[in-house]
């Protein structure tokens, strides 16, 4: 991940973030643009086995019904961040109601209220999932935040935020087998080992 800053010229009019970060977006396809905390972040596709932990991730959560008419498994879909004035991410998987698309706010970016879950399966952005995100979707209410973390092999389970941060904090380990909480719909259980080894990349 890289934070990029706009180069403007000095008699032209003050570009707005969202602005300049529509503008990344075009300039840099394929890549993923967000704003966190007031900073726009750049990130480059991820690698293919970041793809293959993320089919592999969805599979739990499509076998437990929860693509269906009460909630969609979706990937890379824009949530608005109450933190800032244009502040969004696009977590690279969510579990919504299924009515979310009645939630939109503005630049293909839903209200985080049709969120049940967000998950992140971290590239070179690791310490983003892991520090500015963590703060973002405890802020926006997120009941449940994974973290597949493939530099250190750990999974992260967050869940209970209570506005600015999470009330629960758990890190799994290879070996684990977890329940993720029912509140999202349904009893998702995870192999952690099968999910961080499919994440794993060669050498």
């Amino acid at each position: 991940m890289s934070a990029a800053a706009a180069e403007l010229p000095w008699d032209g009019p003050q570009e707005s973030l969202l602005a300049q970060a529509h503008r990344l977006s075009e300039q840099n396809p394929g890549w993923r643009v967000e704003i966190i905390g007031g900073v726009i972040t750049v990130t480059p596709p991820p690698d293919g086995r970041h793809a293959k932990a993320l089919t592999n991730l969805m599979i739990p959560f499509l076998g437990a019904g929860l693509h269906g008419d009460e909630s969609q498994v979706l990937q890379a879909l824009g949530l608005w961040l109450p933190n800032g004035p244009s502040d969004f991410a696009i977590p690279d998987l969510a579990v919504v109601d299924a009515d979310f698309e009645d939630h939109l706010i503005q630049s293909n970016c839903h209200d985080p209220a049709c969120f049940r879950l967000v998950l992140e399966v971290t590239s070179g952005n690791y310490q983003a999932d892991l520090r500015d995100k963590v703060t973002a979707y405890a802020k926006a209410g997120i009941p449940v935040y994974v973290i597949v973390d493939r530099k250190y092999q750990r999974l992260h389970v967050l869940t209970d935020p209570d506005g600015t941060a999470y009330g629960h904090h758990r890190i799994h380990a290879p070996g684990e087998h977890i329940t993720l909480p029912e509140s999202i719909g349904a009893e998702v259980k995870l192999d952690v080992e099968a999910l961080l080894g499919a994440g794993i990349p060669k050498n």
